[in-house]
């Protein structure tokens, strides 16, 4: 079949970006043809690929977003393709692969009711509703329940359209035979000592994932325990007001902020927490590659995937409504406790042993492939 994929914008280090592109190999590698229409791409090109960039402008997101649904409608009428899976929502699609928030209902909790007078929510409340209406009849992948039973809250969607699928843990973040090798060559480079902590945060969109949050964490650690604790964070997104918080701070060269990279594995290996205080997260990827590789978890129950934490026994979650002082303490206990971290990662591996976290991307190309 000749599938059409459309994608506002990809780049290499976006969570939705990675499962997009999971997903479309899994297919490709099924014998199907794989085009894909976005806005902009960021990075290599697949083999194979045939990829799309909509030559459209407008000067608000929202009427771009229009004018990239309406190039698609047209080039599709000239070229059709057997089925046209989305990734942002938008009217048309047979299937949607839904990693975002169920934007009616962040509109009527977290948002002015003047707002629902603006352009702006007019235009991403008739796409989301073109997706989940009843009478609408696009199969949708969801990833997480909470935000399924959402969307069902305000859209009575048909349950049969609603495909919830298992986490999509790419293998490549598994702890390999030679873990400790990697860590020990990690820790060099990086100038840690054998009494060094040093805590990873990773995910682009540093101020939903709570860096300011880890930031304040980390100053108010007691002061032996600040002392040896270093934190690095990476993602794609704007450094400078984090670097601003961190002189403020006086944490000085205790913080590094990095770009988003390709060598993620590599960090998992070498930190000895991950810290993800999320402010809110459809699911929170980086959570379980963390626990196949080894590395606790300190995060909050605002991320979909903070109950795998739990049940996998890899570390600790921060309950809501979040509590500076609390994740504080929470955060000095683990990094203090070596007999405890050794107990969650070991948790943790075991636990992926017999998980079903890996099998995202063929899931979803069932489903794509059968509707």
């Amino acid at each position: 079949m000749q599938l059409a994929f459309t994608l506002f914008k990809y780049f290499p280090f976006g969570g939705l970006q990675r499962d997009f592109l999971r997903i479309a190999l899994a297919c490709q590698a099924r014998g199907h043809a794989v085009r894909v229409y976005t806005l902009s791409w960021q990075g290599d090109v697949p083999a194979g690929f045939e990829v799309v960039k909509a030559p459209v402008k407008a000067l608000s997101n929202h009427r771009r977003y229009e004018k990239f649904a309406e190039w698609v409608r047209q080039d599709l009428a000239a070229r059709p393709a057997d089925r046209l899976v989305g990734f942002n929502k938008m009217p048309g699609l047979d299937v949607y692969y839904c990693a975002d928030p169920c934007y009616e209902d962040k509109a009527r909790t977290l948002r002015n009711p003047m707002y629902r007078l603006s352009g702006r929510y007019r235009h991403f409340a008739a796409y989301e509703r073109a997706v989940f209406a009843p009478q609408a009849r696009t199969e949708i992948l969801m990833i997480s329940a909470v935000q399924q039973a959402l969307y069902v809250k305000h859209y009575t969607t048909p349950p049969a359209r609603l495909h919830l699928l298992p986490p999509g843990i790419a293998p490549d973040r598994r702890a390999p035979a030679n873990a400790a090798e990697i860590r020990a060559s990690f820790r060099r480079e990086f100038h840690l000592g054998d009494g060094d902590l040093l805590l990873a945060q990773i995910g682009s969109g540093f101020k939903t994932k709570g860096l300011d949050r880890s930031l304040k964490a980390l100053a108010a650690l007691p002061a032996p325990l600040k002392e040896r604790t270093r934190l690095i964070a990476i993602g794609q997104d704007d450094p400078k007001p984090f670097v601003s918080m961190t002189r403020s701070l006086g944490l000085g060269d205790k913080v590094r902020i990095l770009k988003g990279r390709d060598d993620i594995p590599r960090f998992l290996l070498g930190a000895d927490l991950l810290i993800h205080p999320a402010y809110n997260e459809n699911t929170g990827t980086v959570l379980l590659e963390a626990v196949v590789a080894g590395l606790p978890v300190l995060t909050t129950a605002a991320c979909g995937y903070a109950h795998y934490i739990e049940e996998a026994g890899a570390g600790r979650v921060v309950p809501l409504p979040f509590d500076q002082a609390g994740f504080n303490a929470l955060l000095a206990g683990m990094l203090a406790d070596d007999d405890a971290r050794r107990k969650w990662r070991a948790s943790g591996l075991a636990w992926t042993e017999t998980a079903d976290i890996f099998s995202l991307p063929e899931r979803a190309a069932d489903i794509i492939l059968g509707t």
